[in-house]
């Protein structure tokens, strides 16, 4: 027989937030880049984001016949976006000093920069468990 209080959620270890320096061009007094406070996604959260992002597309061939895909810029800036506790993505003020209206638009123009906002998001990706990328995947399939 097992021991299932093993298994209860008061024996569950709670993922913490952490920081992470998104970009080098938001820096504090001393010239250092500020951290960014980093919260990890439920399940159930990344189920929603990933359905928001689905779009349908054509079928060659098949008139009238669709498949669903993920919209991959999308789902990673809305994934992003739902992670980020510090700065708050969402606040009015923020969003109008940068003159944008959503987090997603926010977010960018806060990390203008490809290279840190991709940096960003493999950083963001594997905080959340997702620790493989599509060449890594790619590998796995050819072997």
């Amino acid at each position: 027989m097992s021991d299932l209080s093993r298994f209860l959620k008061a024996n569950k270890i709670k993922r913490e937030n952490t920081t992470f320096a998104a970009t080098k061009s938001l820096v504090d007094a001393k010239g250092n880049p500020l951290p960014w406070t980093i919260k990890p996604l439920t399940t159930k959260e990344n189920d929603a984001i990933r359905d928001e992002c689905m779009i349908d597309v054509p079928v060659k061939g098949k008139p009238n016949v669709f498949r669903p895909k993920l919209d991959t810029s999308k789902y990673i800036g809305k994934m992003i976006c739902a992670c980020v506790v510090e700065p708050n993505l969402y606040d009015k003020d923020l969003q109008d000093s940068y003159g944008v209206m959503s987090p997603d638009d926010l977010l960018k123009e806060m990390i203008d920069d490809p290279g840190e906002y991709q940096e960003f998001a493999t950083f963001v990706q594997n905080f959340n468990g997702f620790n493989t990328t599509l060449e890594d995947k790619v590998e796995e399939a050819k072997n």
